[in-house]
């Protein structure tokens, strides 16, 4: 098999196996295949695209590169959620606590910020102390223990995705559907949670402009996910304008706070359980999404999804005090 002879296929339009994509991704990652020789194959499947088998391959492939996490030593079926990422988008910090309250375990590997959007790790290191690089059988005990750990993306989660990420961004290869959701769900895949839930942006502040784009997007990562044998739901929402009040990182955080009390922006709110109820269907503890949200609310009512949120800082190292007085956030300086 020769990487020339790949190339020339897809610019010819042809259907590629998941044996020639797996060398493919296997040879770039390994240093096999060259950076111009990949740039040629990017190029070729942004002009010509690739059919939903073609990309399920490509994002298993990515998701192999690296470590595949093993969560079978957590009880339960495990949820995730992703969001393509907006400013202002603070819900796995209102999802998160409400769905652990229910006793659904919540493992989470987030990012940090790309652009000018804050990541949900950079939004939890608001809090005193709390630390985000905690043990493989740390992380395991938290979830089985308090229902929720969220830690940072290791360096070996889907490696093939990180070189190829930093390729296309060179070569005007960004906007592609097949490219988009394989990098995306390689890292959610690898990150081993049993149902997965997409919150795909759309409008002027997300990458996706459109809702037809947004649409596109949504049904390959859920057919994706399908694939690999994961329970995979996408709710496309709306981000025209930021979501909630609140930019930057320890507002976000005590935005997110109002919104456990029951005192936060109804858009915010809105969204976090709407996705929240499709991690509960999908784990089936409510048979469908209006008894989820019923289930949801009630968390914020009883005041168990706060006591959560608190309880998991706590768990991994972090001052939970400012979860019941957010005055004790650090202030940033005036200059």
């Amino acid at each position: 098999m020769k990487m020339y002879d790949l190339i020339n296929k897809k610019k010819n339009k042809e259907i590629m196996t998941t044996a020639e994509i797996e060398f493919i991704i296997e040879g770039f990652t390994d240093g096999s295949i060259p950076d111009y020789q990949m740039s040629a194959f990017l190029m070729a499947v942004c002009l010509n695209g690739m059919n939903h088998e073609e990309t399920a391959a490509l994002t298993v492939a990515m998701a192999k590169s690296g470590d595949i996490l093993d969560l079978s030593a957590i009880h339960g079926v495990k949820v995730d959620k992703h969001s393509t990422g907006g400013v202002g988008d603070k819900t796995s910090l209102v999802l998160s606590p409400m769905v652990a309250s229910l006793g659904i375990p919540v493992a989470k590997m987030s990012g940090r910020g790309l652009g000018h959007t804050g990541g949900t790790i950079d939004k939890l290191e608001s809090f005193p102390g709390f630390s985000t690089s905690i043990s493989s059988e740390q992380f395991i005990e938290n979830v089985n223990r308090v229902k929720m750990a969220i830690v940072g993306q290791t360096p070996n989660l889907a490696p093939a995705d990180k070189k190829i990420y930093a390729l296309r961004d060179v070569t005007a290869t960004i906007d592609n559907i097949s490219l988009i959701a394989g990098s995306i769900m390689s890292k959610k895949i690898a990150s081993g949670a049993d149902v997965i839930v997409l919150d795909v942006k759309t409008g002027s502040g997300a990458f996706m402009k459109t809702f037809e784009e947004s649409l596109a997007l949504a049904q390959e990562m859920v057919q994706i996910g399908t694939i690999a044998g994961r329970k995979t739901f996408a709710v496309i929402t709306d981000m025209n304008q930021p979501l909630g009040n609140a930019v930057g990182n320890t507002l976000e955080v005590m935005e997110a706070i109002d919104t456990l009390r029951g005192e936060g922006p109804k858009d915010l709110l809105e969204v976090s359980i709407t996705l929240a109820a499709y991690m509960l269907v999908g784990a089936e503890i409510a048979k469908d999404v209006e008894e989820a949200k019923v289930m949801l609310y009630k968390t914020i009512e009883d005041g168990s999804a706060l006591n959560k949120l608190a309880e998991f800082i706590q768990a991994q190292g972090g001052d939970s005090k400012p979860v019941y007085d957010t005055t004790l956030f650090q202030k940033a300086s005036i200059a």
